[in-house]
């Protein structure tokens, strides 16, 4: 039997340097060229010059000009990223960093950027996989990760509130110890990202069919708008007071204001859990294995289905895999295993679960080595993410795989089933090219055309928890639809009429 403390142990496996914004691992061997043109940059392009931020330090603000400490700061782990540096390019332009310590800095900071007409873009743990945090038309980064505490615990409505600048594993280490409590809340970047980024991002844990994405788990948010005020929105969960203005904010990726503090709901730590697997035919028997559970009623912390391809990776396993673990109160949690079992062994066939579940812990984050290619410069990673309704989701993961990998140069695609719903599911999927340098850039943005391509024809959507960025700003108008597309840019320009906060992003 698996308890929930392994399965809570097994989230530190693979994470170094936690507690902080960690770069790219490939960003220490390549150098960036002195003066080279960075890579995604917006023709609407404005630098802060000295008397203004002069203006800023002025007021007690710490500013940040170094060029190996601004370098640093415009990265993040978008393989974008990685094909500009890899090019001994800078991946965007060298904006200036504003490092804000409470409230009244981010205040400082907006006000003085929309005196100026600077663009501003607020960075924390920089763990985007989409580009969301790269300063395309320059500004300054407004750095949070210096608001970083807990702020009170709510012990009657297991609620906490904390600052937006915490570490994720910082956060669920003091809320483990000090109160006894969990969010439920483990995305694989969980150790460099902040509780302000899964807002922003609308994350998703990978516990998330028993406790939620995070914007289950947000029961209020403190914001700064363009224009220097300070908002509460929301303050229970189950109001009836005109539209759920925190749902404006999350999953705004910065544009629309700068989160200063989260207040989120909690559980009691759990004491008790365990785990079963089955391997089925094929990627599409699993799902309905998945759906059918879901239907049912269960919502066992992780449900992750891997193809062949990916179990074999994984678990030495040539067929599909399902793995199911659970945590909390032991009656509710037998039932939900007793439920899966019941429901998987009409169609898989049972695997030793403490084995997969081990295997899953150790190897989860597992693709091969960029390094260990004879030529590093050559190869391409990604992964995409999407979530459909249950018609569809089969579909969908059988013609991203034909499209990617038609596309010269693709030497792999693979999928898992992610995070589960009784309408749908997430299919997260991984790609890889090895290609000429200069052809990184055409197969690239081939493989991910050719990929929401496929999404969007069969009426699925683009995104489920990474965001959009850069990278699927060209989908979001289909994605969306016309109406809603001009919806959003009728939110943003009444917010930020100037276009202030993150902009060149969304395809807006």
């Amino acid at each position: 039997m698996i308890s929930s403390e392994a399965i809570r142990r097994g989230f530190n496996r693979g994470h170094h340097n936690v507690g902080q914004a960690t770069p790219p691992y490939w960003n220490d061997r390549v150098p960036v060229r002195p003066g080279g043109a960075p890579r995604w940059s917006d023709q609407l392009l404005v630098m802060p010059d000295a008397q203004q931020l002069a203006e800023l330090r002025a007021e007690g603000m710490e500013v940040r000009v170094d060029p190996d400490e601004v370098t640093a700061g415009t990265r993040d782990w978008w393989p974008g990223t990685m094909i500009a540096e890899t090019d001994g390019r800078a991946a965007a332009p060298l904006a200036p960093i504003v490092c804000a310590r409470n409230v009244a800095d981010v205040q400082t900071a907006v006000r003085w950027a929309r005196r100026h007409r600077i663009p501003l873009t607020t960075i924390a743990g920089r763990s985007s996989v989409t580009g969301a945090v790269l300063p395309v038309r320059g500004g300054i980064l407004l750095d949070v990760t210096a608001m970083n505490a807990i702020e009170h615990f709510d012990r009657d409505r297991g609620t906490v509130r904390v600052q937006a600048g915490m570490f994720g594993d910082l956060f669920e280490q003091e809320l483990q110890r000090v109160h006894g409590a969990t969010t439920g809340h483990w995305p694989s970047s969980y150790a460099i990202s902040t509780v302000g980024g899964w807002v922003a991002c609308r994350g998703a844990g990978q516990l998330s069919t028993r406790y939620g994405k995070v914007e289950d788990m947000v029961v209020s948010l403190d914001v700064v708008l363009p224009s220097g005020e300070l908002v509460t929105l929301g303050e229970s969960s189950h109001a009836a007071v005109g539209p759920d203005l925190r749902q404006l904010i999350v999953g705004s990726e910065g544009m629309l204001g700068v989160i200063t503090s989260v207040t989120l709901q909690t559980h009691p730590l759990p004491a008790y859990g365990g785990s079963v697997a089955y391997s089925f035919r094929d990627f599409a028997t699993g799902l309905a294995a998945c759906r059918e559970l879901l239907q049912l009623g269960a919502t066992p912390a992780v449900v992750r289905l891997y193809d062949a391809t990916e179990s074999q990776r994984h678990f030495d396993v040539d067929a599909a895999v399902l793995l199911i673990a659970d945590e909390g109160t032991p009656m509710l949690v037998d039932a939900t295993l007793q439920l899966a079992r019941d429901v998987c062994t009409t169609s898989g066939q049972p695997l030793d679960a403490d084995t997969v579940f081990e295997r899953w812990l150790d190897t989860r984050y597992h693709i091969p080595p960029l390094h260990a290619h004879p030529s590093r410069e050559r190869v391409v990673y990604d992964t995409l993410e999407m979530v459909g309704g249950w018609a569809v989701t089969a579909a969908v993961y059988e013609d991203v795989l034909t499209a990617v990998g038609a596309i010269p140069g693709t030497v792999s695609v693979s999928g898992h089933q992610s995070h589960s719903y009784p309408d749908g599911a997430c299919i997260y999927f991984t790609m890889q090219g090895d290609v000429d340098p200069g052809d990184r850039d055409h197969w690239y943005r081939a493989a991910w055309d050719a990929a929401h391509a496929a999404i969007i024809r069969h009426g699925a959507t683009v995104s489920h928890h990474h965001g959009v960025g850069l990278v699927r700003a060209p989908y979001v108008r289909e994605s969306l639809g016309d109406g809603a597309f001009e919806l959003l840019r009728t939110v943003k320009d009444a917010l930020d009429p100037d276009d202030i906060f993150n902009p060149g992003k969304f395809g807006l």
